[in-house]
């Protein structure tokens, strides 16, 4: 290789490395003169160092302050470690806060205080707790932090004395505090549960209350992002098949014109009976009459002219029909049927 070629290889990297710097320094002073021409003032806020979850106790080596922008700082955010951990006692995380996530008052404990349910609750709302199983309780995939919406099914007997099954949505967008007796947010392995709470106001707590001995409860998982209230209807056994209520009108007048000839049939029925053994109750009666012999009646003769009378009794033929009658709704017919001795 010549000399001129490495001289110019030389001064050709001198040269770019030269330029590297140069727009290096000529970044930086633009960055510092557009925060100087804003007005911004570097801050601190204290974040996570690493994941915390429900109930994880916070300490030095899981928090740590980063510069944050003045204007932009978190309302009631801790700008050092110091004054996060300060006062007497531990504090606890009430929630999920990942890495380099700012650290708020309302994410964690008080000093001294217990990560408990109590904590978690809004002012004004109330935990009820639901009794699920394995299907009720949408096959263990709800989740603390999910929102579900509660149904109400149940059974009630019209004044016709027939039992009719609907379903109802009770509450919508409910806010689950808890499965079973877990907590933790990060839970994301299914389990089958027995029980889940929920959050809801002290209104929507006594319908929950009265709505377990009433029916069963089942719980319809929301979509994360889907909070918002959905316009509803029940839903009864005549919507499975899909019928107009015309249909189902029809149908029921059907089945009540079936019932009423089958009432009136039976009733017939139980008529023919009675009056069948009404007439073998007569023609046993005949019967026992007619083997019994009368006493010979014997007149007195005059006693001018003394005759003697003799008088032969002649039992008399019995009949070999019988008359019966039956009632045919109003009308009465009559049937000759051979009589048996």
């Amino acid at each position: 290789m010549r000399a001129n070629t490495v001289v110019m290889i030389i001064l050709a990297g001198i040269f770019g490395v030269l330029a590297v710097v140069l727009a290096n320094i000529w970044l930086a002073n633009q960055r510092s003169a557009l925060a100087q021409s804003n007005g911004v003032q570097a801050s601190t806020v204290v974040v996570a160092a690493m994941p915390l979850k429900f109930g994880d106790t916070l300490s030095a080596e899981k928090l740590r302050e980063i510069a944050w922008p003045a204007g932009a700082v978190p309302a009631g955010s801790f700008k050092t470690v110091k004054d996060a951990l300060a006062g007497t006692g531990a504090r606890q995380a009430l929630q999920t806060i990942s890495v380099n996530e700012p650290v708020l008052p309302s994410k964690i404990t008080g000093p001294g205080q217990r990560a408990t349910l109590s904590a978690v609750l809004d002012e004004g709302m109330k935990a009820v707790s639901i009794r699920v199983n394995d299907v009720l309780g949408v096959a263990g995939f709800v989740f603390p932090g999910d929102r579900v919406d509660v149904l109400l099914s149940r059974t009630v007997r019209d004044n016709e004395g027939a039992d009719k099954s609907f379903v109802d949505v009770l509450l919508q967008s409910v806010k689950v505090l808890a499965v079973d007796q877990v907590a933790d947010a990060t839970k994301d392995n299914p389990t089958v549960v027995k029980a889940v709470t929920v959050e809801v106001s002290t209104k929507d707590a006594q319908k929950l209350t009265l709505a377990a001995g009433a029916g069963q409860l089942s719980l319809a998982l929301r979509q994360a992002a889907g909070s918002k209230g959905e316009t509803n209807e029940r839903v009864t056994l005549a919507d499975l098949t899909g019928d107009t209520p015309d249909d189902v009108a029809k149908r029921q007048a059907e089945l009540d014109r079936q019932a009423a000839e089958e009432a009136a049939r039976k009733q017939a029925d139980e008529k023919i009976d009675g009056l069948a053994k009404a007439v073998e109750r007569v023609g046993s009666q005949i019967d026992q009459m007619s083997k019994v012999k009368p006493a010979p009646v014997v007149a007195a003769a005059p006693q001018a002219q003394p005759v003697k009378e003799v008088i032969k009794y002649v039992q008399p033929e019995p009949p070999k029909l019988a008359t019966i009658g039956v009632f045919r709704g109003v009308k009465l017919e009559s049937y000759e049927v051979p009589r048996q001795d």
